[in-house]
This record gives C-alpha cells, structure tokens and sequence, in this order.
C-alpha cells in the first residue's frame, strides 16, 4: 500500500503554528514512508473560501519545506459529491428534512427537559408524503441528512452504536454513535457541509492515513461510518494533540494567531518553527533540528501526548539563535548576498559574526559596523580615553596575521598594566560602539589596520 497523506485546510484566513503542524505531521510521515503528500484545499464555502489564502498557504508551505505532490481544490469537484450523493439517496442513508433552526432548537430544549441528550430525533423519517407536499408548498427546502447505523433494523429505535479504530496517535479509540445527532451532509440551498466532500476526496484521491488535530475525533466516528456506506475501506486515522497559545488560549487563522507569515516576517528560520511545532507536546526533547530529514528521524506520532501542548514564541528565539549559530557559510551565503554582504571577506565574516545573531537579518548591523564604524558609542572616561590613545599608538603595522588581537592586546598589556574587563571593554566599545558582540580576535583582522585607526577615539 501506497502511504498517501493530506493536508485540507479551508482557504479562508493565514495558517498558523497549529496549522503547520498538522501539515508538518503529514509531511514527516509521508517522507518516513516514501508516500505522497496532497495539498487540498477545502473551499467549498464560496463566500469565506478565496484563492489568495489558497496561494499564501501554499508559499507558507513552501517557506516551511513541505512541498506537495498533488494541489486539488474541493470547489472543482462538486460533481463527485454529486455522484455520491446519489447514491447514498439510492441506498436509504441520505434523509430528507425540513425543520427550521427555531424547530430544532425548540425540540433540543424539550428533549433536554426531558432529561434526554440533544441530538435530532429523526423526525423526518416519520414524514409522509402529504407533509412533506405540504412543507413542499411552503417554500421549505430541505437539508440532508446521513442516517447513522444502528444495529436493530428500525432507525427510529437506536441501540447502542459504537464504531472502534486503532487511532496511529492515540490507540484504541470509540465514538458512541447514538450520542449523535444524524449529521447534515447537504445544505438547504444544495451546497456541501465539510463531511461528505472530505470523505469522498479521501476515497477518490486514495488517501490511506488522515492525520489531523483531536478536535476531529467525534468527528471520525461518523466519516468511519459514511466511507462504510459508500462501500470504502477508511483509512488509518491519527489525531495528535492541538497547540495553544502560552496563556492555554486557542489558536485562530482568523485573528493572525502566531501565522507562519507573522513568524516569517520577524525573522525566525523555518527550521525553528518546524522543530518546535512538531517537537512541543511530545515525549521528544524539544531543541533546533537544522534539516527536515532529521526532524523526520525524531518523528512519531504516537510520541505525542494526549493533552493540549503550550506553544511558547519565546521558545522560538531559543531555537532560531541555535540554528544561527551552527549554521554554515554555504546555507546562509544567498541569503546575506540579498542583504548586501558579499565578497571576500563574507565568509569569516560570518563565522565570526553567526554566534551573536537573534535572526540573520542582524548581521547587516555587524557589517555595517565593521564597513563604516561604530554608529555611536558612549563617551569615555579621561582615564579610558588617555588608555585608547596608548592602545592605538601600539597597534601593530601590516600585514596582520589571525594571531593579530592577541598580540596588540598582549602589548598594551605589557605597555598599561590593564587587564580583563578594564583592558577589553574600552576597547570593544571603541572598535564596534557596543558593549557586547563577536570576538574582537575575529572581527581585528576583517577591520584591517586602517579600519581599525579610523575607530580611534
């Protein structure tokens, strides 16, 4: 059997962390199992559903790593559901019904009276054929409904109906069908509800594992049954836990909740997003995986805890610094070309600079720094400023070898009697304005000795 996955959100906000890691746990294990991985988009609510959050979903992906094999759009394939629909018309599971919003409600509150849990009564079975003229002659249009199984062979007397699967995340699993209302497959005004279209693409499109948030597990009680009544074999379902926000709040596309495009745009790797969107809340220690592949060898499923898992940004800077500072010339260097550091010297320049970076944008300040001086730096003391004027009359002549800063150092040592913090700091702060940063033994040679005389004070 070929693994094939998918990832369906509906098109109608950005995608944020929660969302990036069901798709990253579809991702993980297609690549685990050598198996296809579908990007389908679940539009069939025309009015929210728009083709640019299709497109900005898509180059989020693109910026995480995940690259589909297949992109379908539920809107394209309405014929299908068509079909489908027809036949479960065909076979008596698809009911029509005509109650209003205010006659369910109304029937809810007696059944809760009544001491009764409040799901549909299956009223509309009872309907006969002059009722159902007679809603006709009305106006009333109906919705559709799918007639849960039960084992008695009277719908209008439900026994207990469970349905049991194996969940990949979760172990056993079971859903008590007769705590459910029959669902609504089909709107009053012929459009699709998020059930039947799911189902059908899983079938048609060949899907063998949904892995998706927890949040869907009543909800696979009744596709379990649906692909049973379309005479399909369900795939291997797995539901990992959701992520909240640091305060246990839930996450919103609607709001901009922590969006992979609000995480891109402040500058965090996307490999620091990854790790920690697939790594948090399970039993896996939590710390910066540079490439894909090895986050897939760190991935399990079912090493993922069953309750809701904090998602804290802060521990994104944590990861993002990490993966900065391991990070070779060769994965960076485009990168810092389009942020104008280039040449000879970008290289050292880097390696130099990598261990001091909260994001990669921050090496333009350090190449600034390094190009054209310090931007400002504070005013020294006259003991400070008699010191530096000593300090930059030993600086050694050319040509500088990478031993230059100990040996200078070494001499105004000789030459002061200075030492420690009160030899390094006035002359850190004078060759780069800050008081903190690379070493100074890595950034001497790339100043050269006419940049550094130009930082004299």
């Amino acid at each position: 059997m070929t693994v094939t996955v998918r990832f369906a959100p509906s098109p109608t906000g950005r995608i944020h962390i929660g969302n990036a890691r069901t798709a990253l746990f579809n991702w993980l294990f297609a690549m685990n199992n050598k198996g296809r991985f579908i990007q389908r988009f679940d539009d069939t609510d025309i009015a929210r559903s728009k083709q640019e959050f299709s497109d900005a979903i898509l180059y989020d992906l693109h910026w995480l790593g995940i690259f589909p094999d297949a992109t379908e759009y539920q809107s394209r394939r309405i014929e299908i559901y068509d079909a489908a629909v027809e036949r479960l018309k065909a076979s008596g599971v698809l009911y029509a019904c005509y109650e209003t919003p205010e006659e369910l409600d109304l029937r809810r509150k007696v059944r809760r009276t009544r001491g009764l849990p409040p799901v549909y009564g299956r009223e509309a079975l009872a309907l006969t054929g002059e009722q159902v003229a007679e809603y006709q002659a009305d106006g009333r249009r109906p919705h559709w409904r799918f007639l849960l199984p039960n084992f008695t062979g009277d719908p209008l007397q439900p026994e207990r109906t469970e349905i049991h699967w194996n969940d990949l995340v979760r172990g056993e699993e079971t859903v008590d069908l007769a705590s459910l209302s029959d669902p609504v497959l089909v709107r009053e005004d012929g459009t699709y509800l998020y059930t039947l279209p799911s189902v059908v693409d899983d079938i048609e499109m060949g899907v063998s594992h949904v892995i998706r948030g927890d949040d869907h597990v009543t909800n696979t009680g009744v596709q379990i049954a649906l692909f049973q009544a379309l005479a399909a074999e369900p795939p291997v379902f797995g539901h990992h836990n959701l992520l909240t926000t640091a305060s246990g709040e839930g996450l919103s596309k609607r709001t901009g909740a922590l969006s992979i495009e609000s995480l891109r745009e402040d500058g965090i790797e996307p490999m620091a997003v990854a790790s920690l969107a697939v790594l948090v809340g399970t039993s896996e220690n939590v710390a910066a995986v540079p490439t894909m592949g090895e986050l897939a060898e760190r991935f399990d499923p079912a090493a993922t805890s069953k309750s809701a898992a904090k998602f804290d940004p802060d521990g994104l800077f944590v990861l993002n610094r990490s993966l900065l500072h391991h990070m070779p010339f060769a994965e960076a260097q485009d990168r810092l070309i389009v942020l104008g550091v280039s040449g000879e010297h970008a290289e050292p320049f880097w390696l130099a600079v990598r261990g001091n970076l909260d994001r990669l944008a921050d090496a333009v300040n350090w190449w600034r720094i390094l190009r054209e001086g310090p931007q400002e730096r504070s005013e020294f003391s006259d003991d400070d400023r008699d010191f530096l004027q000593q300090a930059f009359d030993l600086l050694p002549e050319e040509p500088w070898t990478a031993t230059i800063w100990k040996d200078w150092t070494g001499k105004i040592r000789e030459a002061t009697g200075r030492k420690g913090k009160a030899l390094f700091m006035p002359l850190r702060t004078a060759l780069t304005g800050l008081p903190s940063g690379p070493e100074l033994a890595d950034l001497l040679p790339l100043m050269g000795r006419e940049g550094t005389l130009a930082r004299r004070p």
